[in-house]
């Protein structure tokens, strides 16, 4: 019986074909990398016109021709030289400089998916696909012929720029994506909910809402939270921060730029160089804007000896971090250069860090149920034993690794291990969520860390009278505050529960006659914790209710005489056309407890 195709091999099948069909309408098209990626494929690729979406039209009818050619995958093993001369000869400029890189590093390095390593065994051996007149550098693998993509459904998405090798003093190459599954169906179907993506963007969204800005003087992703975005990050602050106080979490406050010294102890210069700003020199000393919260906590720790009897010690910051992204991959909140963390760091006791970890999944899974994320997993982000970047000795790595998936288990929390997903101090716990548009997102992660109280020669004192080493347990339930809210907005469609709504009452006065009862009123529930608004403009009853839905407030009242005369409330739930009659202190109760229960 014939094994079926993986959709990812038909994807990256379909990159190669979409190469060859571009080839064929614009020959002089120089070729960057054409990863697979979710739900389909991309190729970057130097043109000399810009195109235009009718142009991904005329690519598509092209790659159905080729695809209907019946042309075979050619599979072809070159010296390193002869592949270079062959890619200089046509050429592939890119191609040669990743093969150059391939020479000199032993790797291309571009990105998972696409990149090429040398084998040790094959020394100096490079693999290319050829497929018509298009040949590519590529370790595969494909299907065998184009026939097999014959029953693919595929369609061109969308054009975009990318700078070669994600960095901005290169070539800016045309970069086009593509859709691909097995069926139609499950095409239509994610075209239908890319639709209702852009419907639900949190940057639309965001500014319809007025929750957040990004201006272009004050600086690329870097957000500035308006009044009403800043009333949702703080109600979210003091829902982790309730639960965090009865797990004995204590809150500090750490300075936003260190000594470079300090991370070069935590290792993080030396692993993250890319993404920290650049030094600041101040009085002949040379400090950076933090791009981690942990140094900072770590000196909080050893002010001081610690007794076995005082750990675990659990200090907890909503700490900004700055980090250099390239202006390319910044996207609204959930891409951005400075951003807060929930995060703490949990100095513990060998013998605690089961139980510390197993505290911090209940912690999350708490912090997901009331955000209504009810599909998610954990993923068990494992070292790469191929590679050099980790600290610390192997003892410690499997120790470490083995308590994670034990207490995991024991959570009866789906999961799956990704080796070459750990930091660079030791193995994580990511949990990864499906929003209501089946779109995964990595929020929560937990970490557990042998490699820094290491580096940083952190004690406390043991029964025995003796110094010992604590283990650091490092944990974001929320990941980082934009990012979260980002995908909150989106989850919900900006339609937020009550308690996280910047507005929860909107009062609709019928007539100016109605101002000062609807004001009183106002102030009325702002004194019972009711975060209210009084539209005072003197438009019609019908166009308020439109803008109080479209603002997405989950409760309107219209004050009338009747609602005056009779001391009643006449309410409006969002989404919903019937209005209910309440008692005015029936419907405080009511929402205090929607606001208090978090419903």
């Amino acid at each position: 019986m014939k094994k079926d195709i993986p959709i990812e091999v038909k994807r990256h099948s379909l990159a190669h074909i979409m190469a060859a069909a571009i080839l064929k309408l614009y020959p002089k098209a120089k070729f960057g990398v054409g990863p697979i990626i979710d739900n389909g494929f991309y190729y970057d690729v130097e043109l000399s016109k810009k195109l235009v979406p009718d142009d991904l039209k005329k690519i598509e009818k092209e790659m159905i021709k080729l695809i209907n050619q019946k042309l075979p995958f050619e599979l072809e093993e070159l010296p390193l030289k002869k592949a270079v001369e062959l890619f200089t000869e046509y050429k592939q400029e890119y191609k040669v400089e990743l093969l150059n890189d391939l020479k000199q590093k032993g790797t291309t390095g571009i990105s998972e998916e696409e990149s090429q390593d040398l084998d040790p065994k094959k020394k100096d051996k490079v693999t290319i696909y050829k497929t018509g007149d298009f040949m590519d550098l590529c370790r595969g693998p494909h299907v065998e012929s184009t026939e097999q993509l014959q029953n693919c459904a595929f369609s061109l998405d969308r054009i975009a720029g990318a700078y070669w090798r994600g960095d901005e003093k290169n070539k800016q190459l045309t970069r086009i994506y593509g859709l691909a599954f097995d069926s139609k169906k499950l095409l239509q179907e994610h075209k239908h909910n890319l639709e209702l993506a852009k419907e639900r963007d949190h940057r639309k969204i965001g500014k319809e809402l007025d929750l957040f800005h990004i201006s272009a003087e004050v600086g690329s992703g870097l957000p500035l939270w308006t009044p009403k975005g800043t009333i949702i990050r703080r109600e979210l602050e003091k829902f982790l921060t309730e639960l965090q106080e009865k797990d004995g979490y204590e809150e500090v406050i750490t300075p936003h730029i260190g000594k470079i010294e300090l991370y070069k102890t935590s290792g993080h210069w030396q692993n993250y160089r890319e993404n920290i700003y650049s030094p600041i020199k101040i009085d002949g000393e040379e400090f950076v804007l933090r791009p981690m919260n942990c140094p900072h906590h770590i000196h909080i720790y050893s002010s001081q000896m610690r007794s076995y009897r005082q750990l675990p010690v659990r200090l907890v910051e909503y700490g900004t971090v700055y980090r250099y992204e390239q202006s390319g991959e910044l996207s609204g909140l959930v891409r951005v250069r400075g951003f807060t963390i929930d995060d703490a760091h949990i100095f513990c006791r060998p013998d605690q860090i089961m139980e510390e970890f197993s505290k911090v999944i209940e912690l999350i899974k708490t912090v997901f149920s009331t955000i209504k994320f009810k599909d998610f997993e954990a993923r068990i982000g494992l070292r790469d034993p191929k590679s050099s970047k980790y600290v610390g000795s192997d003892e410690l790595w499997e120790k470490a690794e083995k308590e994670i998936e034990e207490v995991v288990k024991s959570k009866k929390v789906k999961y799956i291990k990704e080796e070459g997903e750990a930091a660079f101090y030791g193995p994580k716990l990511d949990f990864v969520v499906k929003d209501v548009l089946n779109r995964e997102w990595q929020l929560g992660t937990i970490q557990v860390d042998y490699n820094l109280p290491e580096r940083f020669k952190l004690e406390y004192k043991g029964a025995d009278d003796k110094t010992h080493r604590p283990v650091m347990i490092h944990r974001a339930p929320f990941g980082s505050m934009e990012r979260f809210v980002g995908i909150m907005i989106e989850h919900f469609g900006g339609a937020f529960p009550t308690w996280l709504s910047p507005v929860q009452v909107y009062i609709i006065p019928v007539g100016k006659d109605h101002f000062k009862h609807s004001e009183e009123l106002g102030k009325l529930l702002k004194s019972e914790g009711v975060r209210s608004e009084v539209d005072l403009n003197r438009e019609t009853v019908g166009y308020k209710i439109r803008k109080a839905e479209k603002l997405k407030v989950p409760y309107m009242l219209v004050i009338g005489d009747k609602e005056i005369k009779e001391k009643i409330l006449t309410v409006r739930s969002r989404g919903s056309n019937a209005v209910k009659k309440m008692e005015q202190e029936e419907f405080i109760k009511k929402i205090q407890k929607e606001i208090k229960e978090r419903k």
